[in-house]
């Protein structure tokens, strides 16, 4: 075994506090950390912020179940299909059941094919409770022909 050369610095990284230089085996330095305590462990620190990451997911979820509740379901329907140079104007009818206001994300697809992902999404004006509007929205997601037998759902976005 041989000495450690001492005209090598020891290696050094600043103080978590201050800045200052300390050895690598310490997150501070003797002024900042005057009794000595223990460092917090690695794992100390992950799980901490792991926790905090977990509580705040939870309570954006409980957010937002609160500021959606109430808002559909939306019963919807192809009320007219009319071709246009650039694709489609599709005209909706949809009628918020709910006891809140809301808007409603509209998957417009051709409901007699089986394998078809082609499908258009239209985002309704804002819908009273228990009130129907009916909108036409454009689209060329599903080409340039009327399609018979289009197929809507809508939910809340």
């Amino acid at each position: 075994m041989t000495a450690a050369d001492p005209t090598i610095p020891e290696p050094t990284h600043a103080c978590v506090r201050c800045g200052r230089p300390v050895a690598m085996t310490v997150g501070m330095c003797d002024r900042c950390n005057p009794l000595g305590l223990a460092d917090p462990a690695a794992s100390q620190v992950h799980g901490t912020v792991f926790l905090g990451i977990a509580i705040g997911i939870v309570l954006l979820a409980v957010f937002a179940r609160f500021l959606l509740s109430g808002i559909g379901p939306f019963q919807a329907a192809v009320s007219a299909v009319a071709p246009t140079t650039a694709g489609l104007n599709i005209t909706l009818t949809v009628t918020n059941d709910g006891s809140r206001a809301g808007s409603s994300t509209c998957r417009i697809h051709n409901g007699a094919a089986l394998m078809n992902d082609d499908a258009a999404y239209f985002l309704s004006p804002q819908i009273e409770p228990g009130a129907t509007v009916t909108f036409t929205r454009e689209t060329s997601a599903l080409g340039t022909a009327a399609i018979a037998g289009l197929a809507v759902e809508c939910s809340t976005p």
